[in-house]
């Protein structure tokens, strides 16, 4: 197979074909790639699922750039937006900060 897959537990791309199924040499984790073409899930840092709408806490600081402090620990988001194929696939709100972008393994949900 010629273009990779990304596994959708640990966002790997080192993936390999086993039979009909696709395995991650990262997690594991076994998946069919029909059954999953056209829905990508998106997990916290805890592994629980995220959806539209829902509340997430940052678990870590992060710098964000032009800013001069960074987003703390601790800060709760409310109503998420996901964007399943990107880098920062969470769309949201801060107070303080406005819109932003942010990586789902740096929440956790509320």
């Amino acid at each position: 197979m010629s273009d990779t897959q990304i596994c959708p537990k640990c966002q790997s791309e080192f993936t390999y074909e086993q039979d009909e199924l696709m395995v991650c040499s990262q997690c594991f984790y076994e998946w069919n790639p029909a059954e999953n073409d056209t829905a990508e899930t998106i997990l916290d840092m805890n592994g629980n699922e995220l959806q539209n709408g829902d509340s997430v806490i940052v678990m870590k600081d992060l710098p964000v750039k032009g800013a001069p402090k960074p987003v703390k620990a601790g800060t709760k988001v409310k109503n998420i937006r996901l964007r399943p194929h990107s880098d920062h696939n969470i769309d949201c709100k801060i107070d303080g900060f406005g819109a932003m972008a942010l990586k789902s393994e740096f929440v956790k949900k509320a």
